[in-house]
């Protein structure tokens, strides 16, 4: 356990908002779904209950949409006992001269807080410029920890000097890691933030839930959505590997998912599981109980890699 695990005393799984809040923007199309205050209050509340109280999000997440819900729940508790994540995209800046700080702001309105646990640049659209950029925030005291997201190790490495030099640091990385995706362990990342005290977050561990076991050539995604394009071509070729998971799962009392969740806390990572139902929050509870043996992590690995389909995103570059 790393410094900022131990400060912030963070759960082993932390919970994705990316498709909360109800997005009325004309690229609504990633989940083809649009969830209410109503609807996830409940899971706020379950996950409270059962100790996951780290929540991840982004200004971009339904534009403001999934901060502004999650705000709302904010608001009805004690800050200190719950731990917020969220992020500044560089594509999505303004044109003054404190664009990050203005997009904090903007975040930290919305999610009724006057600091965040950790602040995170979601891409590396120009690592020197903005690093430099987060550095008078990260003085000021209004965020905890820097995170940085979809970086490569050369740019992981150098916003670390940048930050090193102010005597900061970078305490996370989050990147795209899963069963279908070790870019992140074969490029060196993990290795690289193991030895310099940062944190790894995985990131869609369940590929959207096409390592759910949910999902088949029988039972699609839902047409229309992104999700569908990614993955409904690539269903049959995962049967092996989801029949793999599902051995592993009847030997640990669980199901396919909680063993993609368990392998990814089992790799020394935080995976962030998207939270859109009470269900999630209770099967993702159980996967953080879960302890899978080496071998069983090296025979999911192995599957892992048999199965060769890539499912890098459109906002994604291969890490090695």
């Amino acid at each position: 356990m790393n410094t900022m695990q131990k400060d912030l005393n963070l759960p082993k799984i932390a919970l994705g908002t990316w498709a909360w809040g109800e997005d009325k923007s004309a690229g609504n199309k990633v989940f083809g779904n649009s969830l209410t205050e109503k609807d996830l209050k409940p899971v706020f509340d379950r996950a409270m209950e059962l100790g996951l109280n780290l929540w991840d999000t982004a200004a971009v997440y339904g534009m403001g949409a999934s901060e502004d819900v999650l705000g709302k729940f904010v608001k009805d508790i004690d800050r200190d006992k719950v731990i917020l994540s969220t992020k500044f995209t560089p594509q999505t800046a303004d044109n003054t001269d404190r664009p990050v700080e203005n997009m904090f702001e903007g975040s930290a309105k919305r999610l009724d807080t006057d600091y965040i646990d950790i602040y995170w640049i979601h891409n590396p659209a120009d690592v020197a410029k903005w690093t430099e950029k987060i550095i008078p925030l990260a003085k000021s005291g209004k965020i905890k920890y820097i995170g940085v997201s979809n970086h490569d190790l050369a740019e992981i490495k150098q916003a670390n000097e940048i930050l090193n030099k102010e005597g900061l640091k970078i305490s996370a990385v989050q990147n795209h890691y899963s069963l279908l995706n070790r870019t992140s362990e074969t490029s060196g990342i993990i290795d690289y933030c193991n030895e310099n005290d940062i944190t790894f977050f995985s990131y869609m561990v369940l590929e959207q839930g096409a390592l759910s076991g949910k999902y088949d050539t029988k039972h699609p995604f839902p047409a229309g959505s992104d999700r569908a394009n990614v993955y409904n071509d690539k269903l049959d070729k995962l049967e092996s590997l989801i029949n793999g998971m599902a051995e592993v799962a009847q030997k640990n009392n669980v199901d396919v998912a909680q063993i993609a969740t368990a392998w990814a806390v089992g790799k020394g990572t935080v995976p962030i599981i998207g939270a859109t139902k009470v269900k999630h929050i209770e099967d993702a509870a159980k996967a953080a109980e879960v302890s899978l043996t080496e071998s069983e992590l090296k025979q999911l690995d192995n599957l892992g890699d048999q199965t060769a389909v890539s499912t890098i995103r459109e906002w994604e570059k291969p890490m090695q």
